[in-house]
């Protein structure tokens, strides 16, 4: 859920009931990340596809996303339905090059510099059972 810190935040959980949503519906098949650099390029392909499921289906079932602007969102059920909600008014994305991944077993680090200049993004991605990669940690906006 979203940690209070803005209100946008406090207003999204005020008008979204979020819990069981992945659970409720049928979950399509999307393409897996197997290099941690995939993630990026997968959410890049599913953002501007408008895909919030797809989006959702990069991230571990207790991920931790830094966003919106000045609040955490916490868990792959309320990422989908963020991201349900404010994908149709988003700009596309740009892929953006990637810097070195750090992989240590199965954890990585990894981030790419945002292409206005203005600081990075990153991501701690965890390699799954079946040798694909899942955000645990996403950090899109640090300056």
């Amino acid at each position: 859920m979203f940690l209070v810190g803005s209100r946008l935040a406090d207003e999204f959980c005020a008008t979204h009931t979020v819990r069981g949503l992945l659970k409720e519906r049928p979950v399509a098949e999307h393409e897996k990340a197997y290099t941690p650099e995939d993630v990026s390029r997968l959410f890049v392909e599913f953002a501007n596809a408008k895909d919030a499921e797809g989006i959702a289906s990069l991230y571990e079932t207790d991920a931790v996303l830094a966003f919106p602007p000045g609040a955490v969102t916490t868990g792959r059920e309320v990422i989908y339905a963020l991201f349900s909600s404010v994908l149709a008014s988003m700009p596309n994305f740009e892929q953006e090059t990637p810097f070195t991944t750090l992989i240590a077993n199965d954890v990585a680090l990894t981030g790419t510099p945002a292409r206005d200049g203005k600081g990075v993004r990153v991501q701690v991605v965890w390699r799954q059972a079946d040798g694909s990669w899942l955000r645990l940690l996403d950090q899109p906006e640090l300056h």
